[in-house]
């Protein structure tokens, strides 16, 4: 891969939460509360911090839960926020624990849904694409968990 700055593609990194419900599996997207749009807990790598920190740090300040990464990045997407592009690293995240309130709660939410409504809900998120690569890691592939 070539070498990049900083200031050109920010690096960020975020994680597609997912839990079991009985027999299903829900995906967890949050949104600011004063927002119709949903997404994902995602944020800025630190310098100093990985990829695989800050997906976790993300989940946690931003939804509220801990989890354990299901292996390596699912794959990436950018956008354009603060007048550049930002690449972002994508996860998959097995929930381990949830808090009733959080950091951010305040003026977050979060929603557990199943996957095919989680589509419905990203649909114009530029993570959408890799929901199928989340569901086939817990489905079929090395992390399953249906």
């Amino acid at each position: 891969m070539p070498s990049r700055s900083f200031d050109a593609f920010p690096e960020q990194a975020g994680a597609i939460p997912v839990r079991r419900v009985g027999r299903g599996l829900q995906v967890c997207v949050i949104r600011r509360k004063d927002s119709n749009s949903w997404g994902i807990p995602k944020g800025l790598v630190d310098p100093g911090a990985t990829h695989e920190e800050t997906a976790l740090n993300e989940a946690w300040e931003e939804a509220g839960i801990e989890g354990r990464l299901l292996g390596a990045p699912i794959g990436r997407y950018r956008y354009r926020k603060w007048g550049t592009r930002l690449t972002v690293a994508v996860y998959v995240m097995e929930l381990l624990r949830q808090l009733p309130r959080w950091e951010e709660s305040a003026f977050r939410e979060r929603l557990w849904v199943p996957f095919p409504e989680a589509g419905v809900l990203l649909a114009d998120h530029p993570v959408a694409p890799l929901l199928d690569r989340a569901h086939t890691l817990v489905t079929v592939g090395r992390y399953r968990l249906a």
